[in-house]
């Protein structure tokens, strides 16, 4: 039987946080609070690089507190009447592996906490193809504790399904906003449905037809509203948002400006202003062009924005119900042609050419290449997490490793033409393996500010500049410490989810690395002192993610804390009998859904 989803109105959440808008009011009044969590070494032992191991102690204006990492629901995990991860098809039928056994991703990837009503919910979804998203009630003790008391599966079988969810962030509305990483590229679907093993494992969830499967049903921002204290749930896809590799969108506390990133080789960067607040139904969509400014470090650019224009989740909608194809949208050429348009992107250089009447829906369900065709930069590698600071007005982007289209015709330092050649080579930095945090600049809400197209921007907080925060480093050492761990173990390899605690100077910073670290770590980074603190391991050959603070549920704060696919990249074993000795079952590869914490509320 279908897991049932009932919609009603949502329950609407007050902002987090206000934030400034004019030149006499940009400073942000609120108390500031001093905080450090304690530090965590780097595992060294066989064993130690097996486990867990978190901060025991936050200290807030000189009051410690006990804290420690606390698993909520492991991948698999029966609670209630639900099964965590468990993978669901079109009729709602679990999916089953080869080997008969039901398919149970142990992709947890970012859990949000939703208070409705008297009720606490977390909605968690998995990183598969097909995908899962549970939504599970939770208690919460007086001491702060989580504990899972049920939990279901969400039904997106009116969107044919959920792909590759990643990253995500809570509205300021209470609501989960997800999405949909690598989209499947269009224009390389065969005659018989298929594209590669990638995407063509998505065909289980129409029970193993290839046919039935749309690439452009996927590459969407997805929001999930639980609707009452009962757990219903309200799940859409944003099409008016624009369809690319979203890690994540992030809206800011207008709540219609929204910024989106874009994960992969030759990407870009968007901005989407919605026509109403709280509805992210329709609106405007933007990329940025990277100006240029320096070639030092990470390098820095003014950030322009070019105009994607105006659509809406309904019309875009009707397109695909059509089952437009990508030769519907556009011309091709293989070589240089009167009317068409060079670009490079995530699927390579391309001749293009939008067909008459297409424009509207070519910017959406082809918002990459819809966007370099208008100018904009596809160059960005890797583009992972964003984060707000209230503070000081300014907005945190990661960049898990900057090479590519990033370089100057290169790649990983040495000469190479593929990722520039045919586009804009806008961004000329050096080749960084372990990445960087950039920081985002804002422009102030009386300036003018208008598109690359003279079109005003109405929004109060338009992105105008960006620089380098923190790069990671390569480790210079030697030794088996130093082979293992490719980027320095006292900086940041692969920053990958981050999150800002508003009224301290903390920024947090997880990491998704293979070769940089062997164990993924999460950080403390004071921006002011520019210090790192090393918070949290996680086992060997899993990825930390769903790093997302929450300042007061309940008269308690959260740091969540995502362990996804134990073993399962870098030193990875994918078989039981592969286990090691003190690794006594595959059930170690079960990923871990928690939290650093309970923490004391920061502000109120």
């Amino acid at each position: 039987m279908r897991n049932k989803v009932i919609t009603a109105s949502v329950i609407a959440a007050s902002v987090l946080f206000s934030a400034c808008a004019t030149k006499s009011t940009m400073a942000n009044n609120a108390t500031m609070h001093d905080i450090k969590f304690s530090g965590v070494a780097v595992p060294t032992t066989d064993s130690e690089k097996r486990k867990i191991f978190a901060s025991n102690q936050i200290e807030v204006d000189g009051k410690k507190t006990k804290i420690g990492y606390n698993t909520i629901l492991r991948s698999g995990d029966k609670v209630g009447n639900g099964v965590f991860g468990l993978v669901y098809d079109k009729n709602g039928e679990p999916i089953k592996e080869k080997d008969g056994s039901f398919k149970i991703s142990n992709s947890n990837d970012f859990s949000s906490l939703l208070p409705v009503g008297k009720k606490l919910f977390m909605v968690s979804h998995f990183e598969t193809r097909p995908a899962a998203v549970y939504v599970t009630e939770l208690n919460q003790s007086k001491d702060g504790k989580l504990t899972a008391v049920n939990t279901k599966n969400v039904d997106f079988s009116s969107v044919n399904g959920l792909w590759v969810p990643c990253a995500g962030s809570v509205t300021p509305w209470n609501t989960h906003l997800g999405s949909e990483e690598y989209e499947p590229d269009a224009r390389a679907v065969k005659e018989n449905g298929s594209i590669n093993a990638y995407y063509d494992a998505m065909a289980s969830y129409f029970d193993g037809d290839l046919k039935a499967l749309n690439p452009y049903d996927y590459g969407w921002s997805t929001e999930i509203k639980v609707l009452n204290e009962k757990g219903d749930v309200k799940a859409e896809k944003h099409y008016a948002m624009g369809r690319f590799a979203h890690e994540l969108a992030y809206v800011m506390p207008d709540e219609k400006t929204v910024y989106l990133s874009d994960d992969g080789t030759n990407v870009a960067l968007y901005m989407f202003i919605a026509d109403k607040a709280k509805d992210l139904s329709s609106g405007t969509l933007y990329a940025a062009k990277w100006d240029q400014t320096s070639d030092l470090g990470t390098g820095s650019a003014n950030i322009k924005w070019v105009n994607l224009g105006h659509s809406s989740d309904d019309y875009v909608k009707a397109g695909l119900d059509q089952r437009l194809t990508f030769n519907d949208l556009f011309e091709t050429s293989k070589f240089p042609k009167l009317g068409f348009t060079s670009v490079n992107t995530t699927m390579g250089q391309e001749y293009l050419k939008i067909k008459p009447g297409m424009e509207k829906l070519a910017s959406r369900m082809e918002a990459r290449r819809y966007a370099a065709i208008k100018g904009a930069t596809t160059e960005f590698r890797k583009m992972e997490g964003i984060t707000y600071n209230p503070n000081d007005n300014k907005i945190y982007l990661s960049i898990s490793e900057i090479s590519k289209g990033m370089e100057n015709r290169m790649k990983k330092g040495k000469a190479n033409n593929k990722y520039d050649t045919g586009g804009n080579n806008d961004i000329r930095v050096d080749y960084n393996k372990c990445g960087a945090v950039y920081e985002l600049n804002l422009a102030y809400a009386d300036d003018i500010q208008s598109a690359t197209d003279g079109s005003y921007i109405n929004s109060n907080y338009i992105v105008k500049s960006m620089d380098g925060l923190i790069a990671g480093r390569l480790n210079k050492g030697t030794g088996e410490l130093a082979k293992a761990n490719k980027c320095s173990l006292d900086g940041l390899a692969n920053p990958d989810n981050i999150t800002f605690i508003p009224n301290t100077n903390t920024l947090i910073i997880g990491e998704d690395t293979g070769s940089g670290h062997q164990n993924d770590f999460i950080w403390s980074y004071n921006i002011k002192e520019k210090k790192l603190t090393r918070i949290l391991t996680s086992p060997y050959g899993s990825e930390t993610t769903s790093a997302y603070y929450y300042n007061n549920i309940g008269g308690h704060g959260y740091l969540m804390a995502v362990i996804q696919h134990p073993y399962g990249e870098g030193d990875a074993i994918t078989k039981e009998e592969d286990m090691p000795a003190n690794a006594k079952s595959a059930g170690d590869m079960k990923a871990y859904t928690g939290y650093v914490g309970p923490l004391p509320v920061i502000t109120k």
